[in-house]
């Protein structure tokens, strides 16, 4: 593998990598690319496509009204609060049109 593609790679994962270790993840990646391409040596013509390798049930709760968290419990552990709601960092800058 590429060393332009491996850096890619880790900025798309968000990795700050080293030279050696980019050159480590290379080696790595070039293993596990080299494995994943034998599935395609695999007959495939008779097998219908799936969504999920095995089956797949609702296990969510039944949708029943109940009483909610009071507020001050929701807002007991918060690092910031103003008293009715959470505060959180700003992480999308506004735009004008």
């Amino acid at each position: 593998m590429k060393l332009s593609e491996i850096r890619k790679v880790a900025s798309l994962a968000r990795l700050s990598l080293n030279e050696q270790e980019l050159t480590a993840c290379g080696e790595q990646l070039t293993v596990i690319l080299d494995y994943v391409s034998l599935l395609n040596e695999v007959d495939t013509t008779d097998v219908a496509p799936m969504p999920h390798p095995i089956p797949a049930e609702n296990v969510f709760r039944a949708d029943e009204q109940r009483a909610s968290l009071p507020r001050e419990a929701a807002l007991a552990n918060a690092p910031k609060t103003d008293g009715h709601f959470f505060l959180v960092p700003k992480i999308l800058e506004e735009k004008c049109a």
